[in-house]
């Protein structure tokens, strides 16, 4: 499903520990780190897109996690020429991303890489809240800016609420 732009809709996850940390996971078999993030299929809805993709890539299921945000716009970049799939059809340019900002209730113990036969990440970490915006690949750098200002306000208030309150892992 892409649209009439080339941009094809996506969801992208930020899993915070409630405490100041944004999961950040490796690439299986490459060197580069991202949020998790994937298509959204046809007739699928964001909240659907982002729970099925929550569980694919690193094993989470509702439950797992409360929803704090999702941004008010949606995010697009464009890939690099050089990855873009000219032969695909449609073709497309890029992608376009509603994001969802997540703190996780359950223990990182559910955390799980392999959820699927074909895995997109093989690790994981807790990261600060900004780190991922320098160390992202630079074509989606101004789109990770943009989501982490945009949910920068709800993670300060969840970082308070963790300093005042114990907290409850299931």
């Amino acid at each position: 499903m892409v649209d009439k732009d080339g941009f094809r809709p996506n969801v992208g996850i930020i899993v915070s520990d409630g405490m100041g940390k944004l999961l950040w996971a490796k690439r299986i078999g490459q060197d580069a780190w991202q949020f998790p993030q994937g298509g959204i299929d046809a007739e699928e809805s964001l909240e659907t897109a982002l729970y099925r993709e929550l569980f694919e890539e690193v094993g989470l299921e509702s439950q797992d996690v409360d929803i704090l945000a999702c941004t008010k716009e949606w995010l697009r970049y464009r890939l690099p020429q050089s990855m873009q799939r000219k032969n695909s059809n449609p073709y497309f340019v890029g992608q376009k991303q509603k994001w969802f900002l997540l703190q996780l209730l359950s223990n990182e113990k559910k955390i799980s890489l392999d959820q699927t036969p074909h895995p997109e990440f093989d690790k994981w970490a807790w990261v600060n809240y900004w780190y991922p915006v320098n160390q992202i690949v630079e074509f989606k750098r101004n789109v990770y800016r943009k989501v982490l200002k945009e949910f920068s306000p709800l993670q300060c208030n969840l970082e308070k609420k963790a300093e005042s309150y114990p907290r409850v892992i299931r």
